[in-house]
């Protein structure tokens, strides 16, 4: 049996967000996310059947525009492509925008860990004596 990658990572928060349409009215809709080391899972309904998107943590860049309003929180994530995807939560202390940025640091860190610990490997001196005998 396969594992899905939302099994396969730890979940670091669940529960309901609302995501800003990208239609003309633009409606604020309520959907169920989990956040995992790896993604954001964001589900069309609250039995998390059908996965509307996930966003993976490499294609976000950053959080952004953060403010606080009354009983919400906003806040916008940016894609590496650019693209802005806005959202809001109740402000309920510890709020998705925080938890989001940790989850993005953690990642990125991980990333350049294993990218130092790569380049390494393919520069260290058994690497290259390797690489040379089988060139000869």
């Amino acid at each position: 049996m396969k594992m899905s990658s939302l099994e396969l990572s730890e979940v670091l928060k669940e529960g309901e967000l609302e995501k800003r349409s990208d239609n003309l009215l633009q409606f604020w809709r309520k959907k169920t996310c989990v956040l995992t080391s790896d993604s954001l899972n964001i589900y069309a309904d609250g039995q998390k059947r059908s996965k509307a998107k996930e966003l993976k943590l490499e294609s976000i860049k950053k959080v952004d525009c953060v403010e606080r309003t009354g009983k919400f929180v906003y806040f916008t994530i940016v894609t590496t492509d650019n693209k802005e995807i806005d959202f809001r939560c109740f402000d309920e202390g510890t709020c998705w925008n925080a938890v989001i940025t940790m989850a993005l640091i953690d990642f990125q860190n991980r990333k350049a860990i294993q990218d130092f610990k790569s380049l390494q490997e393919t520069t260290s001196p058994g690497h290259q004596e390797r690489h040379l005998v089988k060139s000869l």
